[in-house]
């Protein structure tokens, strides 16, 4: 039997390694090798083409010779959070008993750091399996304020993630989100409001929204996960979080010519205004 101690002792250590519970014990996903090899190409092409559905990619497939039909190819896309751009950027599975909030960026300037804040989840291939990454973004700056990654979807890594962001950057003035079932749960509500950070929700036709997060993962994944193979959580604990440091202090976002976002988190100054 697993004594106390030892008990606080592995959760010391998760939090000092920013991984979830489940990420320490980690375990390779109950998926086939021909599985696992079909979602690495499902990946790559949903990032070159992200309005490939279901019926589209196994078309994708079945043209370069891979014997992977629609009802699989849609599977492992829910398996995966792929949802193409033209369907509501819902991309977990809403929980029934949840409530919608209303979203409120509509016209709004986002002018400064802080202001609003966003996050969304993604796929991380592994060597023999696959891990989950969460990842908080401050709109303006596009800098990314925490991170965590994990082997469930369940809530617990973003509620994490969400802890860490307000306790280092304090709470934004508006938490944007989509419906999935993660941040629609009430542990992730919760800190929100305790907080006295305002609600919005992507509705129907806001996949736009998403569209920072989903230029970070595209890098993400070219410049560091696809280059290298992580065998272990840890492995993908520490290339990611040595890409997403490089990302932040060393990589000059587009959007603001020669400037990091970590500068422009930093900076008093207004290099340019955006409207949601």
């Amino acid at each position: 039997m697993v004594s106390k101690d030892h008990e606080l002792s592995q959760r010391r250590q998760c939090a000092l390694l920013q991984l979830s519970r489940s990420t320490l014990y980690y375990r390779p996903k109950g998926e086939s090798a021909e599985n696992l090899r079909f979602m690495e190409i499902i990946d790559k092409q949903f990032l070159e083409t992200p309005w490939y559905g279901s019926r589209h990619m196994a078309r994708h497939m079945k043209r370069r010779g891979h014997k992977c039909g629609r009802h699989r190819v849609r599977r492992l896309m829910r398996l995966m959070r792929l949802v193409p751009i033209y369907q509501e950027p819902n991309t977990s599975k809403k929980h029934p008993a949840h409530k919608i909030y209303p979203y409120l960026l509509k016209g709004l300037a986002i002018t400064r750091p802080n202001q609003v804040w966003c996050a969304d989840i993604t796929y991380i291939r592994m060597e023999r399996g696959f891990l989950y990454l969460v990842a908080i973004m401050d709109w303006y700056s596009r800098k990314v304020l925490a991170w965590r990654l994990s082997n469930t979807l369940e809530a617990d890594f973003c509620v994490a993630a969400l802890k860490e962001a307000l306790a280092t950057y304090g709470p934004p003035e508006i938490f944007n989100i989509d419906q999935g079932s993660q941040f629609t749960s009430s542990d992730w509500i919760d800190e929100l409001k305790e907080a006295k950070v305002t609600i919005s929700m992507d509705g129907k036709g806001r996949w736009i929204d998403n569209r920072m997060i989903e230029r970070l993962w595209r890098s993400l994944k070219y410049e560091c996960v696809y280059l290298r193979a992580f065998e272990t959580g840890s492995q993908a604990r520490e290339g990611i979080g040595r890409w997403l440091a490089y990302y932040n202090a060393e990589r000059p976002h587009s959007t603001y010519g020669i400037l990091t976002p970590d500068e422009v988190h930093a900076s008093k100054t207004e290099p340019m205004k955006m409207a949601a």
